[in-house]
């Protein structure tokens, strides 16, 4: 896919991504080359949000570090795990696999899907 403005910023959106009130992309997890990539090596935009849910997943671990509850006297504040978090992430990267295979190739007479390759 040929990158544009307008799907840098549907990309933006189907990856959950914003860029803060006074940010640039470099606020955020990607930047607009990160996400020309993305759009250049996938057929269509569902593709590229597959891709970048995967990447989010492995960019997690550094931005979360170890720290999974702080006590400070009677409140407890518990964050949200890795593993939920990267659970989310690859559900979100499964679901856009699946909407970019739907519309896949093929004549309306017969279907023809690529077989998934380990």
């Amino acid at each position: 896919m040929t990158p544009t403005d307008a799907l840098r910023t549907r990309l933006r959106k189907l990856l959950d991504e914003r860029i803060p009130e006074g940010g640039s992309t470099a606020s955020t997890r990607f930047t607009d080359n990160d996400l020309d990539e993305l759009l250049l090596e996938s057929s269509s935009i569902f593709g590229a949000a597959s891709m970048g849910w995967t990447m989010k997943a492995g960019m997690m671990q550094s931005e979360m570090g170890d720290i999974e509850q702080i006590t400070a006297g009677q409140e407890t504040e518990r964050l949200v795990s890795l593993k939920e978090r990267l659970g989310y992430a690859l559900t979100m990267a499964e679901n856009y696999k699946v909407l970019a295979r739907s519309q896949g190739s093929g004549s309306l007479m017969l279907g023809i899907r690529q077989p998934e390759v380990l």
